[in-house]
């Protein structure tokens, strides 16, 4: 169908880094076109690019064989561009409709005329299969519906060419799944999409044609149908990549952490955590498998202190900690990955080194005498994590949120597991990360694993649950339904208990979905 976008050897520089180095890659008209890559590779810095968020150093873009020049949103928005951000940009205070107009109105005697807009969105929602109701408060709609609010703002500005960032870093696996429908229907009905992300699974799953930059540059494109996980993954990191987790067998010991009877309140005073009870032993990974919004997250914050339990108890090394503080149970060894990067795990207006050191930013050798910060201390423990841990771009003092959300999830990782902790924590620990981090983090989780340290792994990604733990616990409906050793488990099994089906059924009924009389 020829193509409708194409990149001539552009060039993005920024201090100290080659972000993109001229880049060149043509987007065919009505296709789903993969942009991979390790984070910091230059994917979203070169689609910002083609957005007018940046502006190129050299090269040029063309549409449609037209060379354009791309100076602000406006302008690739009236050449029919649309992007949706990793980070959504609603008002959650109005309505989806009110979002999707929003600064481009449909006007009736000089007034918004609101039942237009109403019924243009609904149409529109209708036409690509984006179930959502246009009068519902963006404050009520879930994750994943609020990303089809974006993508319905692109296609009421009529963008034919749409630019998804990392559109699945924030959705369950049922989201995820029902944005590749979107995705498909969209296709088939004209408009081309070009599909940012690093997780390759996907990438063969949903796209046409795939193209790969590594540190900036394109290693080249290939028809998604003629290559496979481990090309993809080869040509993203520059090595052959392993793609299962090597370890062997665990040795626990005795019991660190013990939760007994625990029952945890929502933010609505809802029960999300009903009578959970669990031993995680030295040297062993215990994974939790479960939906996401099934008690997972609000069963973390009670452990870590975040949030109060209402009853049962939480014991380390046999001695209670949920009424302790978030900073004295940190300090008895416990090291925390939270879920939410950007609320529990930074700062994002402090730099890169003050964000390694935060938790011990009150003790040696990052203080001395008591008052004063160590500067000297505190840039070596820097300078150690980023080279140890690859932080791009390797500066220390750059602001936090200056770096992708990969390598923020890097320094996070760097700074719990360099504590050298009794007792880690790991909620969703490779959540946006690139396949090359996955690889590293997954070691380092085992090599954590085999100096005796007990960990409790949350992950949504089922793959990492069964190549990580030594024990699984299944939880649904806020409950631990069913505790069984990895071994004993598989992906077709854990997806039945994790829909809330019966643990005591025979393997082979489980297996075919048969349901309790």
């Amino acid at each position: 169908m020829g193509n409708v976008l194409e990149i001539d050897r552009i060039t993005k520089r920024f201090p100290g880094v080659v972000a993109n180095d001229a880049v060149s890659l043509d987007v065919e008209a009505g296709e789903i076109h993969a942009l991979v890559g390790e984070n910091g590779s230059g994917k979203s810095t070169l689609m910002n690019i083609v957005y007018g968020l940046y502006q190129a150093d050299s090269g040029e873009i063309r549409l449609n064989g037209e060379r354009v020049e791309i100076d602000d949103p406006r302008d690739a928005i009236n050449l029919g561009l649309g992007m949706v951000f990793q980070h959504f940009m609603l008002v959650d205070t109005l309505t989806v409709a009110e979002n999707v107009i929003l600064r481009a109105e449909p006007q009736k005697f000089r007034f918004v005329d609101y039942r237009k807009a109403e019924q243009e969105v609904a149409r529109l929602a209708d036409a690509y299969g984006l179930r959502i109701d246009p009068r519902a408060k963006v404050a009520d709609i879930s994750v994943g519906q609020e990303q089809r609010v974006e993508i319905l703002k692109a296609l009421y500005r009529r963008a034919k060419v749409l630019i998804l960032d990392e559109p699945t870093a924030v959705l369950t696996p049922q989201e995820t799944e029902e944005l590749f429908q979107v995705m498909r229907n969209l296709r088939e009905q004209g408009t081309t999409i070009v599909f940012i992300t690093h997780k390759i699974k996907e990438v063969l799953a949903i796209s046409d044609r795939v193209s790969v930059l590594r540190r900036g540059k394109l290693v080249g494109t290939r028809s998604t149908a003629e290559t496979g996980h481990k090309e993809l993954a080869e040509m993203m990191v520059g090595r052959e990549v392993l793609l299962r987790v090597e370890k062997e067998p665990a040795k626990p010991g005795a019991p660190v952490a013990e939760i007994s009877g625990l029952y945890v309140d929502d933010q609505r005073g809802t029960a999300a955590v009903k009578d959970v009870s669990l031993k995680i032993r030295q040297g062993e990974v215990v994974g939790i498998a479960g939906v996401e919004g099934n008690g997972q997250q609000e069963l973390v914050e009670a452990i870590t202190g975040l949030t109060t339990a209402r009853t049962g108890k939480v014991l380390l090394h046999g001695e209670p900690i949920q009424h302790l503080g978030p900073m004295r149970i940190k300090r008895k060894g416990i090291s925390y990955i939270p879920e939410d990067r950007h609320k529990r795990g930074l700062i994002l207006d402090y730099n890169v080194a003050d964000n390694l050191i935060l938790g011990l930013h009150t003790q040696p050798p990052f203080v001395e005498h008591r008052l004063f910060r160590s500067e000297r201390h505190i840039a070596e423990h820097a300078r150690k994590l980023v080279e140890e841990y690859d932080i791009r771009p390797p500066n220390p003092e750059l602001l936090m949120y200056t770096l992708s959300g990969g390598n923020q999830q890097k320094a996070i990782v760097a700074r719990e597991f360099s504590r050298r902790p009794e007792f880690l924590i790991c909620s969703q620990p490779t959540r946006g990360l690139d396949i090359g981090a996955i690889e590293f983090i997954h070691r380092e989780i085992i090599r954590q694993r085999d100096r005796g340290t007990a960990i409790l792994l949350v992950s949504a990604e089922l793959d990492e649950i069964l190549s990580l733990s030594d024990t699984i616990a299944v939880m649904y409906d806020g409950k631990i339904v069913a505790v069984l050793p990895a071994q004993e488990a598989d992906e077709r099994r854990l997806g039945y208990l994790m829909l809330g089906g019966d643990p005591h059924l025979p393997e082979g009924d489980a297996e075919r979905g048969v349901t309790a009389t």
